[in-house]
């Protein structure tokens, strides 16, 4: 099955397949960048996805690497769908402009593992839910903004049940399940939510109770994607209330693939996580 074609996800995809052609030259991005006539800091802005390519900068990239005619063509084609626009564009008005790439990623990633210790992650809340947090963050809010901002959110769940779905493995913190968040009514049909979605064969969801004590991601929620491309490197995904980072670094990966084990492995196994939410919802009523 071809993987989802994310222009973010493919404009990521060009900027290693530049960089790694590079490296295999023995060429430093000042040197690239004296046989183009660019700044040394255009080719590393270029290699890290933080701009796009045009038409003329690939070719001048694509002469200065001597690239035969057939990955030529490769490069013109993943270029040309590293421009399309997504989806999320059409939510621009609603969506913070540090949080579209991360949606443009999630899109065209193969999984994400992301630990959420306050709230339900939004790739899972309802409609309720949702309401009640962005009028939590931000109570002056519009009517209308608001319904722009839900309808996103709704748009992006679709990766969980389309056919060529996100793998997901969520593990949530009691906390999210305690958090009276919207009142019972809402909060109970969030949690009903929460079941049906774990009973879907692309989602795996684990509960972290306070019983199990210290863990290694205290105070820390983070987002894990990884993409289908052989040899391609993870992204960790790390936001607060007005920006959001994004760590590539082996180092880094290294230290995150540790915490998602250690999580996985103490909180509750997906059976036992369903029962325990079936306990929390039982106690709403």
């Amino acid at each position: 099955m071809a993987p989802r074609s994310s222009p973010t996800a493919r404009r990521r995809r060009l900027a290693t397949v530049l960089r790694g052609l590079r490296e295999e030259r023995g060429l430093s991005c000042a040197e690239v960048a004296r046989k183009v006539g660019w700044s040394e800091s255009k080719v590393s802005r270029i290699e890290t996805g933080r701009v796009g390519v045009r038409t003329n900068d690939l070719d001048l990239l694509m002469d200065a690497y001597n690239l035969a005619d057939d990955l030529r063509t490769d490069l013109q084609t993943l270029r040309r769908q590293a421009s399309h626009r997504g989806w999320w564009a059409s939510y621009a008005d609603a969506l913070p402009q540090w949080f579209n790439s991360y949606v443009g990623l999630e899109d065209g990633a193969k999984s994400v593992t992301m630990y959420q210790n306050q709230l339900v992650p939004g790739l899972m809340q309802t409609e309720g839910y949702a309401e009640a947090v962005i009028r939590s963050a931000r109570p002056n809010i519009a009517i209308d903004e608001v319904e722009r901002q839900v309808a996103a959110r709704a748009t992006r769940q679709s990766l969980l049940t389309r056919r060529d779905a996100l793998e997901a493995w969520i593990v949530l913190d009691e906390a999210v399940l305690r958090r009276n968040v919207g009142g019972t009514d809402v909060m109970g049909a969030q949690l009903q939510h929460l079941l049906v979605l774990a009973d879907l064969p692309s989602v795996t969801l684990q509960v972290l109770p306070f019983e199990h004590g210290a863990h290694a991601s205290m105070g820390t929620a983070f987002s894990y994607l990884t993409f289908p491309e052989t040899g391609g490197t993870g992204i960790i995904y790390i936001e607060d209330l007005t920006s959001s980072q994004y760590l590539e670094e082996p180092e880094d990966i290294e230290r995150y693939t540790l915490v998602i084990d250690h999580l996985r492995a103490s909180a509750l196994s997906p059976e036992a996580s369903t029962a325990f939410i079936r306990s929390v919802l039982d106690a709403l009523h």
